[in-house]
């Protein structure tokens, strides 16, 4: 494929989520009412997020999956001369994927609210509010430029407060106040590092500073940008121990919201470390990169420590707040990989980002779909005696959920394993330079968790399908046989089960992708 057509099928991706924002916002033309306004705006959000899937597939199949390392469909012009702010767009084997995965759960969550619209003011809004969180997020994973990134960056803000604010449920105001306030600040800090680079880089072309690997920068100018782009970046990460704005913005947003949140909003975070502190400040990240592995290794075990105690009987545990615990310690996976400064390890990263966006996703559908049915997602009264006790009353639902939880738990053959072991490979023998004892340390901190993570969600699936608290219920399994998995939900969660096993037993597909041009990144272009 030509690099016009590319180059207009990028442009396209970025920009169609953004102008269907605002038609959603316009009347509907008498023609496309269909029933009523509301079904009319609920179908222009499948159709464009769809339209924005079909051209992200055409780009996919049209990348030349030859020379993934090389910047491809790129556009680059002037945009503001005077601060040298050029727009500057283009996609490699890093972002690809990501862009992918983005408009995939996208267009999976417009067709879920289609048929199941939660509960708050006007669909129009709902609709060109999930549209302009897609059309940021994309744009977060396809410009290269510094500033062009932090303004995509926060373009999700607005649209995610909003999302969880009005149409959340309970303590959704707290929830949505925590997640802009954090990431807000952990903005205003990374724009000084993103500013310093700039400026002492002489441009704010990213591939043109990852391409000088920091020869334009002194060691303090690095630490310093290091410090500053890495605490932004670590709150939507999120890093321990500043994720303590996740539990609360999971568990009050509505089911999309939650599964945008995991699956895509999380890896901007992950996705900047890799994009712009690596190659760009090599000595800065050398020298934090213990002290990012340490927190990513304590994340792990406490995040799977907090998930533990929720699972447990009579803790009053629920399962939404249970499962945003869990990211903690998955995304500690990702931050692991990536502070071994190895191809392995960033590898690592890049792969178990997919895997996290599939299957948290995933999981958060599956619990807005018992939510529905049960109106809770209590622990303690979906094991209880009169509970969800899924394989007798809903098998298919409580057979998505098992899968969901062995996915995550990292079972071979499924996506998680790989980026998980991954990551520990790596910490076996991380980069020159770095102790080799302390990763050592971090590795088996790692395994640790991986333990800790089986154990809870082989309880959760213990007490929320078999229910009476894992031993089956009479009283749960005379109850009321629930509707199970509806036609609309099959549709939505086909999707990522299918992409869960194709990425477990293939990972070859997605490392050749990443593995060429995370080379080139460490390299410096070479």
């Amino acid at each position: 494929m030509s690099h016009t057509v590319l180059q207009i099928l990028l442009l396209a991706i970025v920009g169609v989520p953004l102008a269907g924002a605002v038609a959603a916002l316009l009347p509907a033309p008498p023609g496309l009412k269909g029933r009523s306004p509301e079904q009319a705006v609920l179908r222009h959000g499948v159709t464009v997020t769809g339209a924005v899937l079909a051209l992200t597939v055409a780009l996919a199949a049209g990348f030349d999956h030859d020379r993934p390392a090389r910047m491809q469909a790129t556009t680059d012009v002037s945009w503001i001369p005077a601060l040298g702010i050029r727009f500057h767009l283009g996609v490699d084997g890093v972002s690809l994927p990501l862009l992918v995965l983005t408009s995939l759960l996208t267009f999976l969550c417009a067709l879920y609210s289609y048929h199941r619209v939660p509960d708050g003011p006007s669909p129009k809004a709902f609709v060109a509010l999930l549209l302009l969180l897609e059309a940021g997020t994309l744009a977060s994973f396809a410009v290269l430029d510094l500033v062009l990134f932090f303004l995509a960056f926060e373009t999700v803000l607005v649209p995610m407060y909003f999302l969880i604010a009005r149409w959340g449920g309970e303590g959704r105001e707290r929830g949505a106040w925590r997640f802009v306030l954090y990431t807000l600040l952990g903005s205003v800090v990374m724009l000084l590092g993103l500013l310093l680079v700039g400026i002492k880089g002489g441009t704010f072309d990213m591939v043109a500073l990852a391409t000088d690997n920091g020869s334009g920068l002194s060691h303090s100018t690095q630490v310093i940008a290091v410090l500053a782009i890495g605490a932004g970046l670590a709150v939507k990460a999120p890093m321990f121990p500043l994720h303590s704005w996740l539990p609360d913005a999971h568990t009050a947003a509505p089911t999309v919201g939650s599964v945008l949140l995991a699956g895509v909003l999380l890896k901007m975070g992950t996705y900047g470390i890799v994009r712009i502190v690596l190659p760009m400040a090599p000595d800065g990240a050398h020298t934090f990169a213990p002290y990012l592995a340490a927190f990513a290794a304590v994340g792990i075990v406490y995040g799977s420590l907090v998930c533990l105690a929720l699972a447990r009987r009579g803790s009053g545990g629920d399962l939404k707040r249970l499962i945003a615990y869990s990211s903690v310690g998955h995304m500690g996976f990702v931050l692991l990989g990536i502070s071994t400064l190895t191809p392995t390890g960033v590898n690592a990263a890049l792969f178990a980002n997919i895997a996290h966006g599939l299957i948290t996703g995933l999981l958060f559908f599956l619990v807005g779909g018992i939510k529905d049915r049960y109106g809770t997602t209590d622990l303690d009264r979906l094991s209880g005696p009169t509970g969800a006790a899924l394989y007798g009353r809903a098998p298919r639902l409580g057979g998505l959920l098992a899968f969901g939880a062995v996915a995550s738990l990292g079972l071979p053959g499924l996506a998680g394993f790989w980026g998980e072991m991954l990551a520990m490979f790596a910490s076996f023998r991380p980069a020159d330079g770095l102790s080799r004892p302390a990763y050592l340390t971090f590795m088996a901190l790692a395994g640790l968790g991986t333990l800790l993570t089986a154990a809870y969600l082989l309880v959760v699936v213990r007490r929320v399908c078999m229910g009476g608290d894992g031993e089956r219920h009479p009283a749960a399994e005379a109850g009321p046989v629930l509707a199970d998995v509806r036609p609309y939900e099959l549709a939505a969660w086909t999707p990522l089960v299918v992409l869960t096993v194709l990425a477990g037993l293939w990972p070859a597909a997605l490392l050749g992708l990443t593995d060429p041009a995370v080379q080139q990144l460490l390299g410096g272009g070479n």
